[in-house]
């Protein structure tokens, strides 16, 4: 049945999930939450599809009160979360009681925070996702007094004996902090570069004011000299990967992210990985970020480890859950089209143009 979670504090919040994976292939952002991995994680606790609608919270406090008792989960940046006013944790199942206020405070450490919900959260969609674009403006941001109707089968969950709701199920947390470690492949314009593409490894940069979801300005730390573009022939306007590091003339890198048009005219002298794509979904203005040189092959050995973590967590909360007679809604872990090629999904065409070197466009 249909159950509601009124909006007290919104803060920055918006209704997400994991974006339109085709997207590319009629010219739109693909979209969907910053931090994939912590957005999956949160689904996978509380036995949901990975791709299930979720809230994601972004620096700002936030404040709800659902209208039933409801399962959740909490998972990204480090804050205090709590449940009428009792610190409840983070990375783990909560219950959170009818008229129960659900808080979420002190985003600290990164940006964003994700909530998941047992059950479904209602959502219209938009090429099968209710992703925001701010380009067409679609999609749900959440205002103060907002009603979230979520259908949940949940019964009431209590430890037998003590009369409390108990879960320990060690779920694999990233490590957070104001610098941000960032691996990426070799961009299709390296060669252009002519040597200077070193000096994208040796030094810090500094995550600028005006970064948003479409990408990331980063200027550097100290003033050193940037990558700079020595061939002199005219980069043409063309379909870019989600993660492209482009070098404009100038005094900044753009590290394009989920909400980025598909195509651009900058040089690309590197792709950010999926693991650092994630990493960046978590940047605050002011943070650091290093880049270090990766393989692809050491770029899809990452993806394949952590998609295993992933699995090896969904099969512990089916089994607590079993026990617990909770249903399980969830789905099994997608596979990129880059591991496992599917004819039912048509993959993004700038994977292709990117040479398989950022595994999230697809």
């Amino acid at each position: 049945m249909a159950e509601t979670l009124r909006i007290l504090q919104p803060g920055i919040s918006a209704i997400t999930d994991l974006g339109r994976r085709s997207a590319g292939s009629v010219g739109q952002m693909s979209g969907g939450a910053l931090d994939q991995y912590s957005a999956r994680i949160a689904n996978v606790l509380v036995a949901s599809p990975e791709n299930a609608p979720l809230i994601e919270l972004t620096a700002l406090n936030f404040l709800a009160v659902p209208s039933t008792d409801l399962l959740i989960s909490v998972t990204g940046a480090p804050a205090e979360v709590t449940v009428n006013d009792v610190r409840a944790e983070q990375w783990q199942p909560v219950v959170v009681p009818a008229g129960a206020s659900l808080a979420v405070t002190g985003i600290r450490d990164g940006l964003r925070v994700y909530v998941a919900i047992h059950g479904s959260i209602r959502a219209d969609t938009l090429m099968g996702s209710c992703a925001p674009d701010s380009v067409l403006g679609f999609g749900r941001v959440l205002g103060r007094g907002d009603d979230v109707q979520v259908d949940v089968d949940c019964p009431p969950i209590r430890h037998p004996h003590f009369d409390i709701p108990v879960f320990r199920l060690d779920a694999p947390r990233p490590k957070f902090g104001d610098c941000w470690v960032v691996p990426v492949t070799d961009g299709p314009d390296i060669a252009d570069f002519h040597g200077t593409e070193s000096s994208l490894f040796d030094q810090e940069f500094v995550v600028g004011n005006s970064s948003n979801h479409i990408g990331l300005r980063l200027s550097s730390s100290d003033g050193h000299a940037l990558p700079a573009r020595v061939a002199t022939s005219e980069v043409l306007s063309r379909g870019v990967p989600i993660g492209a590091v482009e070098v404009p003339a100038g005094h900044e890198l753009l590290v394009l992210h989920r909400g980025r048009g598909v195509t651009a005219g900058y040089p690309v002298l590197a792709v950010v990985t999926t693991t650092g794509l994630d990493r960046l979904g978590q940047a605050r203005a002011g943070h650091r970020v290093q880049f270090s040189s990766v393989g692809v092959a050491s770029a899809v050995d990452a993806h394949r480890a952590r998609s295993r973590g992933l699995e090896e967590l969904r099969t512990r909360v089916g089994a607590v859950f079993a026990s617990l007679a909770i249903p399980d809604h969830s789905s099994p872990i997608h596979t990129s089209p880059a591991l496992a090629p599917s004819p039912s999904i048509a993959p993004d065409p700038a994977f292709t143009i990117s040479s398989a070197l950022t595994l999230e466009s697809a």
